[in-house]
Parts: structure tokens; sequence; C-alpha cells
């Protein structure tokens, strides 16, 4: 749902009225229970839970750090955050821009030696 000031805020389903247990992961380490606190009823009966997790400061760095949201009991993901932040971005989002436009470049190739062959 949001971001702000440090704590990521997201609205949760659930089939049962039981709080759902979650953990916080990031780089497969535990680092924290997002909270889960009831935010009513949803459509057919389900249950909607507003999770919240403040951003752990010491983890944030130079670079791409995703943290994870899963249930403790099936070990499924949920939800993720991902901060992007530093130096490092700038050469990231230019490498990947020249990525996608050679494959861009690739793709009208195809296309137009396939329209062409017809």
């Amino acid at each position: 749902m949001r971001l702000a000031e440090g704590v990521w805020e997201g609205l949760l389903s659930a089939r049962d009225a039981t709080a759902p247990r979650l953990l916080l992961r990031h780089k497969d380490e535990l680092v924290g229970e997002p909270e889960a606190v009831v935010a009513g009823e949803g459509p057919e009966g389900t249950a909607n839970w507003l999770v919240r997790f403040r951003l752990p400061v010491e983890r944030i760095s130079d670079g791409i750090q995703t943290f994870t949201i899963e249930d403790a009991e099936t070990g499924d993901a949920l939800a993720h955050e991902t901060v992007v932040a530093g130096e490092v971005l700038e050469e990231d989002i230019r490498a990947e821009v020249s990525l996608l436009r050679a494959e861009l470049d690739l793709l009208k190739r195809a296309f137009r030696r396939h329209c062409s062959e017809e």
C-alpha cells in the first residue's frame, strides 16, 4: 500500500480470523516480525489485516535491498518491498535501459524479417 517515514504498510486478506504469523526476511536472514492488526472484514467473509514493519536502517545501503514478508507456517512469500539507493542505482538503470534498447532492436529486426518473408 505505501512506505512512509520508514514504515511499510500493506493490506493482507486471509480466509480465517486468526492473526497471521508473519516473518520479515532480508537476504535469506530473519530480520523481524511484521505487526498485523485487524482492518475489517473483506468479501465473502475473509479477514483483512493491516500489516506494518519498520525498515531496519542497518540493512539499508547502496544498491538494491529487498525485504520479503512471508507466512511463518508455510514459508510462502506474501509481499516484498524493494529499496534502491546510492550511486549504484544510476549505473544499474543505465545498464538496464541499454539492455532493453538492445533487446528492442533485436525484436524489431526479427519482426521486420518475419513481415518481409510473408
